[in-house]
C-alpha cells in the first residue's frame, strides 16, 4: 500500500482547502482511512476517519468545519475543511493499517491570520 497526500497550501482563515489521499493497492474499500495533523509544537493528532462502512469521526477541534469522504471506484479519500482557523496549520497525512501501518508523507497546510 502506498499513500499519496496533495491539495494543501496557503489559505486565509475562514478559506477552504481539499485534501486527496491517492490510494495504491488492493482492497482499498476494506480499509478504514485516516487523516492525521501535526501541528507545530505538538504530536501526531487524529483528525479524522471514514470507516468501509462509511462510518466518520472527527476530533472535536474540527466537527462542523472538515468533512472526510472516499470514492471506492477512484481509490480516493477526501478532506474538504472549511472555516479554517490559523491553529489548523501543520502537516496533514493520510493513514491506514491492516496489520502494518501506512503513512503517505504529508501535505502542508498554512492558515495566515
Amino acid at each position: 500500500v502506498q499513500l499519496v497526500e496533495s491539495g494543501g497550501g496557503l489559505v486565509q482563515a475562514g478559506g477552504s482547502l481539499r485534501l486527496s489521499c491517492a490510494f495504491s493497492g488492493s482492497f482499498f474499500g476494506r480499509y478504514t482511512m485516516n487523516w492525521y495533523r501535526q501541528t507545530p509544537g505538538n504530536q501526531r493528532e487524529l483528525v479524522a476517519s471514514i470507516s468501509s462502512a462509511w462510518i466518520t469521526n472527527y476530533a472535536d477541534s474540527v466537527k462542523g468545519r472538515f468533512t472526510v469522504s472516499r470514492d471506492n471506484d477512484k481509490n480516493m479519500v477526501y478532506l474538504q475543511m472549511d472555516s479554517l482557523k490559523p491553529e489548523d496549520t501543520g502537516v496533514y497525512y493520510c493513514f491506514t493499517q491492516w496489520a502494518t501501518s501506512y503513512w503517505g508523507r504529508g501535505t502542508q497546510v498554512t492558515v495566515s491570520s
